[in-house]
């Protein structure tokens, strides 16, 4: 088997795993070459990549805590930066490891590189301080350096390890943003008391924040900030709140376009009013949502709760089959139902909405016999099918598995 040498390691991906029950270092090595196996094409086969030496030896560390295993994995590699990612999405996508449910959470990707980019930093910062003139290509280059060295101080904060500037103690104001790369964008602008979520969710470390320092919440313009918002000002104190122009993330913003959002930050009662309270300027307004229901409600046929969830045939596979081809390249989707051994067709949607369908559908207690989507299947959706005893989604791909559900693609 080859190896790689430590000159030829460019990156090493770090992932954080947590199982239900006790298991081995192993059991975790076979689950990563077992459920990633004809996943990405042969050109990214992790055992024959290994054997060429451009995947070293998989190091993975473990502790058991009574019924649960955690601990970290590390993989070095020799690829190039865009082929680092997809095996680490591949990874994260394990959910199982022996007869135990898991949880991969990709930590980091490091470039052993940073150690020598950091040496050119410093050197750079030092030969600066004693040009006696500056010609304007060395005013081009100090902006540079001075900009990196602004990016270069985040740092790793409490004990969720979240992205964070140097002032995060010093600061009696704090703007949580939602990724790392928020945090460097801010960063880059001179913004040091900003702190990253990392997640869809506060953690504890942020809403322990809450408690003493007054906190902003800056998230992207889109609906996943709004969803955001509704759960941090449920679980924290939250003294404002901000939004990055409609359809933008706060990583991709300019200087200018950062401190116009920040100097039109909102109250939590103003964002109540304006984006869950049904006034016209939020779009996702409660009356808004309320009057589209009613509306679906009406066009939609009524959703009766089987007495018992009928099972999945031959018949109903190529029934399923014949209409998935139907909808293909469409993005599209579809919602069915099986009553007296007939499938029917209780909704067709988009892709983008049929999640948000079968939410609405959850709170009527509602089984769903089926999901066809023109798509990949999200774990998010996976979810939810599960909880309403869906038997089968059909689908282009899927983003996890699962025990529950038959998972058809054609």
């Amino acid at each position: 088997m080859g190896k790689i040498s430590p000159p030829s390691i460019k990156y090493i991906i770090k992932i954080k795993f947590e199982t239900e029950g006790l298991i081995e270092k192993p059991d975790i090595i076979g689950a990563i070459f077992g459920q990633t196996e004809g996943l990405l094409g042969e050109d990214l086969e992790l055992r024959d990549l290994q054997k060429k030496g451009k995947i070293g030896r998989i190091d993975v560390s473990v502790q058991e805590d009574e019924s649960k295993t955690t601990g970290i994995i590390e993989i070095p590699t020799s690829i190039d930066k865009a082929e680092t990612t997809i095996i680490a999405a591949a990874v994260e996508t394990i959910d199982r490891v022996g007869p135990t449910n898991a949880k991969f959470e990709i930590q980091s990707i490091d470039d052993v590189r940073t150690s020598k980019r950091e040496y050119i930093l410093e050197r750079a910062k030092k030969l600066m301080e004693k040009l006696s003139e500056q010609s304007p290509e060395s005013g081009v280059m100090e902006k540079q350096v001075m900009e990196h060295s602004k990016t270069a101080r985040i740092q790793e904060y409490g004990p969720d390890k979240l992205p964070a500037g140097p002032e995060i103690d010093s600061s009696e104001e704090l703007i949580v943003v939602e990724g790392r790369a928020d945090v460097l964008n801010l960063l880059r602008m001179g913004v040091k008391n900003a702190i990253a979520m990392n997640g869809t969710m506060l953690p504890q470390t942020i809403k322990d924040l809450s408690r003493s320092k007054k906190i902003t919440i800056f998230v992207d313009g889109d609906r996943g900030g709004i969803l955001i918002l509704k759960d941090a000002i449920s679980t924290a104190n939250v003294a404002f709140i901000a939004r990055a122009p409609d359809g933008k993330e706060v990583e991709e913003l300019a200087d200018k376009e950062i401190n116009l959002a920040l100097r039109a930050r909102m109250t939590v009662d103003e964002f109540k009013k304006n984006y869950l309270n049904g006034s016209s300027n939020g779009s996702y307004g409660r009356e808004n949502r309320e009057r589209s229901y009613r509306r679906d409600d009406r066009e939609e046929r009524p959703v009766r709760r089987p007495t018992k969830a009928q099972e999945l045939t031959e018949n109903d596979r190529e029934y399923l089959r014949e209409y998935f081809n139907k909808i293909k390249d469409s993005g599209d989707a579809t919602v069915f139902v099986k009553e007296n051994d007939k499938i029917e067709v209780l909704k067709k949607t988009s892709s983008d909405d049929v999640l948000n369908y079968l939410y609405r559908i959850a709170r009527k207690q509602a089984i769903i016999f089926a999901i066809a989507i023109d798509n990949t299947a999200t774990r998010s959706l996976i979810g939810i099918a599960e909880e309403l005893d869906c038997k089968a989604i059909v689908a282009k791909n899927f983003a996890a598995t699962s025990n529950r559900l038959e998972m058809l693609s054609f």
